[in-house]
């Protein structure tokens, strides 16, 4: 009995069990991908017209993105209280639209809306906030690995939670609100005493990398899965009880990985003490710091000491005199040959506050591309249904869904792309972002020119490229600009994405999309205008590719100039890459 309670103690305090609820907790916790299909019933409900739906699109996005408020709270409350809180703000937001939608409450004026929408999608952040925190403490040297699932259960959750609401709502689309209010509040209140750090000292196992190899199967699987159920539905009418099993087998490859913690708790678990890396315990230092400031120090010395020459060698010679330089001014500082001087400010690579970070020109070229490009992406997500009706698309659901898979795959296969750039070639992470802004490009041509397929290929391309920019752009931020204030950058960096869609979806997108519905619409306008003068616009239908054509091609132009100063940044940054990666490490973590 005892060695039971040992295993079942073991199970509990489980740095994978934690990691197994946070990717729960993840599926959950993406509501905002949920705004396209959710947005044409609040506008048919509350007769808005495209610009005022835009508007809560950015009140959306900007509870999505600003996480200042729920990082002060994850410090000061204990990580289930944070749950709590968000699980609230959830419910309350999304469950007040529910009511005034489905009439059971008065309807609030449009700023009020603004609000509803901000508090419920804001509770998102406190779900991501707490996941992210609590497993990157408990794998520490497996940062890429944790923040890439986690971010990619994120992307998926429009699918996933879209299936969920086929089977028990279809085909009443408030019903849909009501699940978005309800269904994360719950699940955060049942996750929120397991998704948490755990004690013990923290060591990289040998079966780090099977696991993890082993939970991206299970992803591919996920995603494999709900495309294919996605376009049979699409294409092939299904009964109640087909929906049901497809229902059953998608919570199933959810809870597979859980096999993890058991495995490990309950199943012999060899262990090679040679092969078991312990992290060095702190001792003293301040939230935040790593051993790595010795090194980032030395990083910046280097640059003085290093010749101009050595730039110009080849890749494995510039390696060889960069390593043979940095070890001989290790040893010398060790040994107080050399006094290791600190620099006024940071260099490239060291750590940087978030007042530092705006000065330089780096973070305001990684920051615009951002907007321009991850802006565009999600200007055709909170803009799904309307495109797609346009087209002459009957089921918007279908594309919210699929690209909730395509974002999905951009974070996995652009995170894993961009790790292969400045793993095996020490080239700048950025020149990756650049393509996949490429990509967006084609997407937004095809959607904008309306040619046979145009949403499926358009939600394709765009998907994945706005998937990989929340992949790379927090990755190259950490390593230009350090781990020490990265929360604060990341919540910064968050912002590109309300200025993104005010710009597109608020200022361009609603304003081209309510004229040319004017135009096909004239009588109707003016009727409205006469009747109804305290209206300011009915909530009118566009038809064809007009709507969104011009739209398309400056969010396309946009993605190129985007590549552009991406491709400026890699310019900017290839010795800093060279140094941080130049050489190749036996110990780090490979997939």
């Amino acid at each position: 009995m005892g060695v039971l309670q040992e295993k079942l103690s073991s199970f509990y305090k489980s740095r994978w069990l934690v990691f197994v609820a946070a990717m729960w907790l993840q599926s959950w916790a993406g509501i905002g991908y949920l705004f396209g299909s959710i947005s044409p019933v609040i506008k048919s409900s509350l007769g808005y017209n495209q610009k005022q739906l835009a508007m809560l699109g950015v009140a959306k996005d900007l509870g999505d993105a600003v996480g200042f408020v729920t990082g002060l709270l994850c410090e000061l409350l204990p990580i289930w209280g944070a749950l709590l809180v968000g699980a609230a703000l959830n419910l309350i937001g999304y469950g007040w639209v529910w009511l005034i939608v489905t009439a059971q409450v008065p309807v609030l004026p449009l700023w009020a809306m603004c609000v509803l929408i901000f508090v419920g999608t804001n509770g998102e952040t406190y779900f991501n906030t707490v996941s992210l925190v609590s497993c990157v403490q408990n794998f520490p040297k497996s940062r890429g690995p944790v923040v890439g699932i986690l971010k990619g259960f994120a992307g998926l959750s429009g699918a996933i939670l879209t299936q969920i609401y086929v089977l028990f709502h279809a085909p009443d689309h408030a019903s849909l609100i009501f699940m978005v209010a309800v269904g994360p509040a719950l699940v955060g209140i049942g996750l929120m005493f397991l998704v948490r750090p755990v004690g013990g000292h923290k060591q990289v196992r040998p079966t780090d990398g099977k696991c993890f190899t082993f939970v991206y199967g299970v992803c591919l699987l996920l995603a494999v899965y709900l495309l294919g159920v996605m376009v049979v539905q699409d294409l092939v009418p299904v009964s109640e009880t087909v929906v049901s099993v497809f229902t059953i087998i998608l919570l199933l490859i959810l809870v597979i990985p859980i096999v993890i913690p058991i495995m490990l708790s309950f199943g012999p678990e060899p262990r090679n003490p040679e092969e078991e890396f312990l992290l060095p315990e702190p001792h003293n230092k301040e939230p935040g710091k790593s051993q790595l400031d010795s090194d980032e120090v030395i990083l910046s010395e280097l640059e003085d000491e290093k010749p101009k020459e050595v730039d110009m060698l080849p890749a494995s010679e510039r390696q060889k005199r960069i390593a043979h330089l940095q070890q001989r001014l290790l040893q010398a500082a060790a040994e107080g040959a050399v006094r290791v001087k600190r620099r006024r400010g940071p260099h490239r690579g060291e750590d940087f506050t978030l007042t530092q970070a705006l000065i330089k020109a780096d973070f305001w070229l990684l920051f615009i591309s951002m907007i321009m490009g991850s802006g565009s992406g999600l200007t055709v997500i909170d803009n799904l249904g309307q495109m797609s009706q346009s087209l002459g698309y009957d089921n918007a659901h279908i594309f919210v869904s699929m690209v909730s898979i395509w974002n999905f795959l951009g974070r996995v296969g652009g995170g894993y792309i961009s790790e292969l750039v400045v793993r095996d070639y020490a080239y700048p992470r950025p020149i990756a972002l650049a393509v996949f802004q490429l990509i967006m490009t084609v997407g937004h041509l095809f959607i904008g020119m309306g040619w046979p397929g145009a949403m499926h290929v358009g939600t394709l391309l765009v998907g994945l490229g706005y998937g990989a920019h929340w992949a790379i752009v927090p990755a190259t931020a950490s390593e230009l600009f350090g781990l020490r204030n990265f929360g604060a950058l990341y919540n910064f960096i968050t912002l590109a994405n309300p200025t993104g869609t005010l710009v597109f979806s608020s200022l361009i997108a609603s304003t081209i999309y309510d004229s040319e519905a004017e135009k096909q619409h004239p009588q109707s306008m003016g009727s409205l205008l006469l009747h109804l003068p305290n209206v300011a616009a009915e909530s009118l239908k566009c038809e064809g590719s007009v709507c969104f054509f011009l739209t398309s091609m400056i969010m396309a132009g946009l993605c190129v100039v985007a590549a552009g100063l991406c491709t400026v940044l890699v310019l900017r940054t290839r010795i800093v890459y060279a140094n941080l990666y130049g050489k190749t490490s036996s110990s780090r973590l490979r997939l």
